[in-house]
């Protein structure tokens, strides 16, 4: 009877095991709300997420830059035209 009991408490104790193991990230949410990642894997993900984040956030300035130069060129702002146009040299790619 004993010779029968461990290896079904093996069994059970291994598949127990695989079952704990975290995702390795959040695959149904956008990358910006992603906030769990686990293994090499999930930390591969996690640089690709930052890259993308990085180049939304540029391109959300970019976007507003030429808004506020345009609404600067109908005020003939040049010194508000200036400083948009260094944001955009700095921002749009």
């Amino acid at each position: 009877m004993f010779n029968k009991l461990i290896p079904i408490s093996l069994i059970v104790l291994l598949s127990a095991c695989g079952a704990t193991h975290p995702p390795l990230y959040q695959k149904d949410r956008a990358p910006e709300n992603r906030d769990q990642y686990s293994g090499v894997e999930g930390m591969a993900q996690y640089q690709k997420d930052q890259s993308h984040l990085m180049s939304k956030e540029l391109s959300d300035k970019c976007k507003k830059a030429k808004i506020d130069l345009a609404i600067a060129k109908t005020n003939e702002d040049s010194k508000e035209i200036h400083k948009q146009n260094s944001l955009i040299k700095s921002t749009c790619v």
